[in-house]
Formats: structure tokens, sequence, C-alpha cells
């Protein structure tokens, strides 16, 4: 039998969902620069399949332009189609950027933050997911067993992970029931969110080769531990590349400039949540005592802080300021890692036009603190709901400038049409639809 390779041009979309049309590997060349006609109303399509109000109806075209550097390529053998894709901007037919694309949107604000502040982003995602390959066992979290069970998936999905250029940096079995977690490696810019694409649906193309199937859920039922999105990141000039978070003279080691970045994260945390924490049921994860961030806090080695400062590893001459770096952790795989990332830096971003002070470390959880010294600290319960969060977002104005009217209306009228799909059902059956949808 004759084959003919395809390979998919696609856009993670407003659902954080991976959407494009194929062409033959034969016209590759040519659809580099031509791309491919895309239809606005596409990015209406929510992760649950019916379409949400859109504002294009049937009119209107757009078109997929490819990046090269994104291309992945897998090849599973004779046996199986090779895993062929490339991720691409959806742009207007003069070739501007399409103010609702998010990977165009995660270009503006990484061109403003070093337009604006002379700095850039080095960013890795840190992605925790469920494999159906494995039965659920007690006493499982972190075991050699766990791993064991597994098999083939993780040496199979390291190799294709190789293959598309995808750094590995640590895979594990977590503490959820049929849970595991895997890091990649840092990377500037857009590539980090290009990259976070690709180990997921690498990780969902392993996994459909074994017969079997990786879910990236926020939370596989009620009484589970989540499967959060931790975003690890750093600052740096654009011109030297030389880091810029760590002051050895702050008593936590913050830059000024890292400092002010923070804290417009912080501040903007509980609205950039309905960017970030994008399913109904990702709120069922952001509670506290549930090693999940609640709170627009700063913590200090704390796995619940809305942002952590990460650890570092000295030994004698040590230049440390080269692994100082923060997680962002109110985040999920529900969500489009070009919007995640985008939503970060502009928070980041809107601190440093402000020159907001040092971002203080919360000293506890605050969970257990006196309402006084919240407020003292600036710290904000997190939106329990996706509607919640999407009032909030609505409601702040701020970061209109960096996000667009056009984008920020579109994401309103998909999410708040998602929740209201979800809204008479229990929370187990939400997680059963959104186990199948990720």
């Amino acid at each position: 039998m004759k084959r003919e390779e395809i390979v998919m041009l696609c856009t993670c979309d407003l659902a954080g969902q991976v959407r494009g049309k194929g062409f033959p590997a034969s016209d590759y060349d040519v659809r580099m620069s031509k791309g491919i006609g895309w239809t606005p109303t596409n990015s209406m399509i929510t992760a649950h399949g019916p379409i949400a109000p859109s504002p294009w109806g049937p009119f209107g075209d757009t078109v997929l332009i490819p990046d090269p550097a994104t291309h992945v390529r897998v090849d599973f053998g004779p046996d199986h189609a090779a895993e062929n894709f490339i991720m691409g901007d959806i742009r207007l037919l003069d070739g501007a950027p399409w103010p609702v694309c998010p990977r165009s949107f995660l270009k503006r604000v990484v061109g403003a933050l070093e337009e604006r502040h002379g700095l850039r982003v080095r960013a890795a995602f840190e992605h925790e997911f469920i494999y159906d390959g494995v039965d659920e066992r007690p006493n499982s979290s972190y075991a050699l067993d766990a791993f064991r069970r597994q098999d083939l998936f993780a040496e199979a999905y390291l190799g294709a992970l190789q293959r598309a250029g995808v750094e590995l940096d640590t895979f594990m079995p977590e503490y959820g029931p049929t849970q595991y977690e895997v890091t990649v490696g840092p990377t500037v810019g857009v590539t980090a969110a290009d990259q976070a694409v690709a180990a997921r649906e690498i990780a969902r193309a392993v996994a459909t080769r074994l017969g079997r199937r990786a879910s990236f859920t926020p939370i596989l039922r009620p009484d589970a531990v989540g499967n959060g999105v931790h975003v690890h990141f750093s600052l740096f000039e654009a011109a030297t590349g030389r880091p810029v978070n760590h002051d050895p003279g702050h008593k936590d080691g913050l830059s000024a400039t890292a400092g002010a970045f923070i804290s417009g994260i912080l501040a903007k945390m509980p609205s950039i949540t309905a960017l970030t924490a994008a399913a109904t049921i990702s709120y069922l994860r952001l509670t506290p005592n549930r090693w999940s961030a609640a709170y627009n806090n700063l913590g200090y080695r704390d796995r619940e802080a809305g942002v952590r400062i990460c650890p570092v590893f000295a030994s004698a001459g040590t230049d440390i300021s080269h692994q100082y770096h923060f997680e962002f952790r109110a985040s999920d795989a529900a969500a489009s890692p070009y919007l995640v990332l985008g939503a970060i830096l502009a928070a980041g971003l809107h601190g440093l036009d402000r020159d907001l002070p040092i971002a203080e470390v919360c000293e506890g959880a605050p969970q257990n603190l006196p309402q006084q010294e919240l407020e003292r600290l600036g710290i904000t319960r997190l939106p329990q709901s996706l509607d919640a969060a999407l009032d909030l977002f609505e409601a702040d104005a701020d970061m209109d400038e960096m996000i667009g009217s056009e984008l920020k209306q579109a994401y309103l009228a998909h999410k708040r049409f998602e929740a209201s799909l979800m809204r008479d059902l229990s929370d187990e059956d939400q997680c059963s639809r959104y186990h199948a949808a990720y």
C-alpha cells in the first residue's frame, strides 16, 4: 500500500486545543511561505465540541503561516504514521498578525518586554498528566514500582522528545493516581511555549502508538490531586545575556527588576487566572492545603505559593545568579501555553512599567494568617470558579493595551459559553468531560 506522509499545520487555540489542517509532506516548501487558509470562528470551538457565540459567524478569512523552527517529526516505524506537525501564527490576508491569535499575543508581549525594558525571558513548563497504561494502586507516589509499570512509555517518550529537539529534564511518577510528571529544559521567549505544546502532543502521540492514552486534564476527579502546569522563568538582559533576577544584598535575593516584575504578576494574578487556569474544574485544584496555588502570594521554597522563589544548589565559587529563578503555579493544561506565558509576562510588564516595589515574601500559609497581615502584603484568595475569574479578567483594564480588545472579548465569550455547558453537571461529570477533552 502506497502511503503519502501528511504534515499538520496547527495553532494552539483559546481552548488550549491543538487544531489545524494537513497537507502533503511533498508540499512542505510551498506551504512554508504560502501557509494554509483558516476560519476565524474555528477559534470559538470549545474543548467540549460546541462552538461558542462567534463575533465572526461564517464570515472572514485568515491564514495559518508556519514557523519552521517549530516543526516536529517523529518516526514511529512502518506500522504507525509519523507524528508530523508544525505550529503557526494566524494572520490576516494582508500578512498582519490576527489579534486573536494566542501565539501572536505572546510575541507582542515578548517584544514589548524587550522594547520597553531591554529584557528577555527564559522559561520552561513542568507538566503533570494521567497515563492510563497503569492501574491505580495505593502508595505509588514517586515509587520505583510506578515507574516500572509504565514500561516502555517513558523510554519511547524520551526518544520521541529527542527526535523533536526537546530537551527532557526529568520524568517521574507523581503523587496522584496514575499521574506522571515531565519537565523540559528552559528556552527563550516564544520557544518555551512551542516546546510546551510539543511536550504535551508527543506524550499523547506516544501513548496512542502504545494503545494507551495520556490526559492533561486539570484534575482526574474531585477527590484526586490535580495536574498542574508550573511555569519556571527568569529574566535576562537582551543585549548581554546577563541574568537580572538576583541581588545578594536583598534578604530573599530579589533584585529591584525581578521584584517589580513579580509584584506585577502578584497584583494581576487573580484576573489572569482566567487565562492560566482555564477550565471549570481548574478551581477544584486551586484550593488551600492541596499543594497548589490558592492565593496571589510570593513564597520562598513554598509549593503552595502562587509564585515561588525556587531553590538554588550552591557550592563554593558558584554564581547563583544563573540559577536563581521563579515558578508560577496557578496554571494547568486546559490553557494554551501561549496565553499562559503571555499573561504572566504581561502582568510582569505591568509591574516593570509602574516600577512597583519589590514583592515581599509571605511567611507561612496565607490561609493561616490574620486578615490584617494579608492586607498588608496585598494577598487575596484567587477566584474560586471560572466564572469569578472571568469577571475579574473583564473588569481589569490595566493590561488591555497588551492583550487587545478583540482577543479579550473573544476569550470571554468562549470561556463563558464553556462554563455554561458545565453549569448543570456535577463535579464528577465535569471531571469526566475534561478528562476526555484533554
